[in-house]
């Protein structure tokens, strides 16, 4: 018999219907599963115990009684960064410690009144300003595959989760690749949903123009089932667009006869890890032999992602941490007097890197500086969404690697800013573009580290990816292996 933890959301639900497995029995697994692991992979900050037995005894009642909710039952966990009401919300950062929201985000909300049970909150870099989630300021999240290598970030501790079976799913957050790096370093499918799709309405801000929530799971189907739930038009949230939800599952058909796959040779560079290489381009082979059409395609403005996310990410995180100065947010560190205290609150409260960013985007925003920068960038990103356009009006889909390398090692890149921030390369520019974007496992490099294809569609086309996705999962094993965890031989 197949370990509880070891379940899809699919097949869990098919057991939770046919009444062979209990909503308790189910979450008193997964909060085993979490004791015994959590003190070595270090995935949650926060375990709601109490509160996840409350609401699994409450699905079990309610299941009883003839309720079929479309996740009822099914435990999952949420990153640091999404409120959770009454429920301590730190974005991995000191200043927010203590902090309890009195309202949850909108996506959290959705996932409850759909019967999910939410088991607590996941570690991330903080305020999700990070690739490796070795900027929390509470604790390094590990790789389940390797524990001394990160699981990417800033949703790290969702991806380990994940991977580790101490969650069903989980929700992660996207600003430059937070969820689909993480998603290729730890082997899971995780999908970034196109801004707008999905609410940020109680996502504590980063960059407000880049900022999204998405699913986390471990196959295609179940990260369709999740966005099905939390997607959809919020009237809490003025960039939440009106846009028609379809039918996510029914869009797995299995069948891309005919689908035009976009390869960009930008995404082929040198100084990609050879494994990484030869995998995605096996998968494009993969793809074409399930009857997708391969065309080559170029993406001219790639290049310039890097450079204008870290003027226009930082710009807007400068921002929106102005708020956490001890008075309006934030531990207060009280010096007596006005700027003292602002300084020693957000001197003490604040990490290196978040320290880092507010610095940069400070001046990328300062007087003089403005038209030469920012404005600049954001003109830049416009010729970036430009070129994703222009491709779109020939292709379906784009596949590409999802980050240039395999997990790194804890603490390979701390002292090198530049070599973390390449680490988010081909994720940037979709991110940039307002597109939608999924990893999907493709292989193991030579260590046994796990591998990502990343499947970019046009906005509002999280349909058509998820149909490419789960067709390529079904023609291969690499989603059902799992990490073999030392603490668990």
């Amino acid at each position: 018999m197949t370990p509880l933890t070891e379940l899809t959301i699919t097949q869990a639900l098919d057991k939770l219907r046919k009444r062979e497995i209990t909503a308790g029995e189910l979450t008193r697994a997964y909060l085993q599963r979490i004791e015994q692991l959590n003190p070595t992979l270090q995935a949650y900050l926060t375990i709601t115990a109490d509160n996840a037995l409350k609401a699994a005894e409450a699905a079990d009642t309610a299941r009883a009684a003839g309720d079929d909710r479309a996740l009822l039952g099914i435990p999952l966990a949420i990153k640091d960064v999404l409120s959770t009401k009454g429920i301590e919300t730190t974005c991995g950062s000191k200043i927010l410690k203590g902090y309890r929201p009195i309202y949850s985000a909108t996506v959290v909300e959705r996932l409850e009144a759909a019967g999910a049970i939410i088991l607590g909150k996941l570690n991330c870099d903080e305020f999700a300003m990070g690739s490796s989630t070795e900027n929390s300021a509470y604790t390094i999240t590990r790789n389940p595959w390797n524990i001394k290598r990160v699981p990417g970030g800033s949703s790290g501790g969702s991806a380990a989760a994940v991977s580790a079976g101490m969650a069903m799913g989980a929700l992660g957050t996207d600003t430059g690749g937070s969820i689909r790096q993480p998603g290729a370093f730890c082997g899971i499918a995780a999908l970034k949903p196109s801004y707008g799709r999905v609410s940020r309405y109680g996502l504590v801000a980063f960059g407000s123009s880049l900022d999204g929530a998405g699913p986390m799971a471990r196959s295609v189907e179940d990260t369709a089932r999740l966005l099905q739930i939390i997607a959809g038009n919020d009237p809490l949230d003025s960039t939440s667009m009106p846009t028609p939800v379809p039918n996510y599952l029914k869009a797995l058909t299995g069948d891309i006869k005919g689908l035009k796959v976009g390869i960009p040779k930008e995404y082929f560079i040198e100084g990609i890890q050879p494994d990484v290489e030869a995998a995605v381009r096996a998968a494009i082979q993969q793809l074409k032999s399930l009857g997708a059409e391969i065309v080559e395609i170029s993406l001219p403005h790639t290049g310039y992602s890097l450079p204008v996310y870290y003027i226009i990410a930082p710009a807007e995180a400068s921002a929106n941490l102005a708020r956490y100065d001890g008075v309006r947010f934030g531990a207060k560190v009280d010096k007596g007097e006005m700027w003292p205290t602002y300084k020693a609150t957000r001197g003490q409260g604040f990490g290196a890197e978040v320290k880092r960013r507010i610095m940069l985007g400070t001046y990328a925003l300062s007087a003089g500086y403005y038209d030469a920068y920012y404005g600049k960038a954001q003109a830049v990103r416009t010729l970036i969404k430009g070129d994703f356009d222009k491709a779109f009006e020939q292709i379906d889909v784009i596949a590409a690697p999802t980050t240039p390398g395999t997990a790194f090692k804890i603490g390979q890149n701390s002292d090198d800013p530049l070599a973390m921030y390449l680490e988010d390369v081909f994720t940037l520019p979709g991110s940039l573009a307002g597109i939608c974007g999924l990893n999907v496992p493709c292989g193991f490099d030579h260590q046994g580290l796990p591998i990502g294809l990343q499947i970019l569609g046009k906005a509002f086309g999280e349909d058509t990816i998820l149909r490419a996705g789960h067709a390529y999962e079904q023609s291969t094993d690499w989603h059902l292996r799992r990490p073999v965890l030392a603490v668990n031989n």
